[in-house]
């Protein structure tokens, strides 16, 4: 079974624009670079020409990796209504369980797909440990996350649509 890959329609659009941004202009520079390295001389201690065909081959990977992201895309739908349960795409507060109390509130995660992974601003994948364990959560719930020092346990205080 093919993987797929679960994004915002926002995410989806970047793809595409980057896309046919690889495909139009970076692949006319590349081929350019190639061409102009090619008039150096002997190609088989050219370090340019290697340098551009190298690049070349970076470009189709890319590519071909976005091309497969794109056939395998499945766009969340923001304006479904799921109740007050956490879906992708909400901004989750939680506070960590200590002794059956909840704890001073931690900053808002928003939960994303994997491709949209930007840990830093704290977007964090359905995928993850604490994602799979906040998704379907109500406002109010106890969630149990596995984690490499062990079980830790957070309430779900509030979530943003």
């Amino acid at each position: 079974m093919k993987k797929e890959y679960r994004m915002s329609e926002e995410r989806h659009q970047e793809l595409k624009d980057e896309l046919n941004y690889l495909k139009t202009v970076r692949e006319k520079e590349v081929a350019d670079l190639i061409k102009e390295a090619r008039g150096f001389g002997d190609l088989s201690e050219n370090s340019e020409y290697d340098e551009a065909k190298n690049e070349q081959g970076k470009l189709y990977s890319r590519i071909a990796e976005i091309e497969d992201i794109l056939l395998h895309a499945v766009v969340i739908d923001d304006s479904v209504d799921h109740g007050n349960a956490v879906t992708i795409g909400c901004r989750v507060t939680v506070a960590e369980v200590k002794g059956g109390k909840a704890g001073k509130p931690m900053p808002e995660y928003k939960l994303v797909g994997s491709q949209e992974v930007d840990p830093m601003n704290r977007c964090i994948s359905e995928e993850s440990p604490f994602g799979k364990a906040l998704i379907g959560a109500a406002e109010g719930d106890d969630i149990t996350v596995e984690a490499p020092a062990g079980e830790k346990t957070y309430r779900v205080i509030k979530i943003e649509r």
